[in-house]
């Protein structure tokens, strides 16, 4: 059996798939992404790539998160206190889902499990787009 490839790896592998570019900006926040289990905001990836001694700007972040996010390489999640947050697609199942948010740490997940638009009937006519379904609760850490 193969073992897995590391963050780094895997991260030139998905953006070569893509067609893109093999950038230090997107391969620094496509590996942070690949190596966090939980989602992360702005903030934490900017600090993240810091600590591996990289310098990349704010503006160039945003740029790299949205063109992740447009390939599907990353998705997107709105938090309650309005910050976006991302995870690398391996992360995460195809279609919609739901998230579980701690309370307590403010970690967001996202859930494994049936398509999130399920057991929910809409009235005639009306066509979902997308569905954000987000449990609140305390993370096996803090409920500790």
């Amino acid at each position: 059996m193969m073992a897995e490839a590391d963050p780094q790896s895997r991260a030139r592998e998905w953006l070569r798939s893509v067609g893109g570019r093999l950038t230090p900006a997107r391969l620094a926040v496509l590996e942070v992404l690949l190596g966090s289990a939980a989602a992360l905001s702005h903030h934490e990836i900017e600090d993240a790539i810091e600590r591996r001694g990289l310098d990349v700007d704010r503006v160039t972040l945003y740029r790299v998160l949205d063109w992740l996010v447009e390939r599907d390489l990353a998705h997107r999640i709105a938090a309650e206190d309005r910050v976006w947050r991302f995870n690398a697609m391996d992360r995460v199942q195809p279609g919609d889902h739901a998230h579980f948010h701690c309370t307590r740490c403010g970690q967001i997940v996202c859930l494994d499990g049936p398509d999130s638009t399920a057991g929910f009937a809409l009235p005639k006519g009306y066509q979902p787009e997308r569905t954000e379904i987000t449990i609140h609760g305390r993370c096996p850490r803090c409920a500790g």
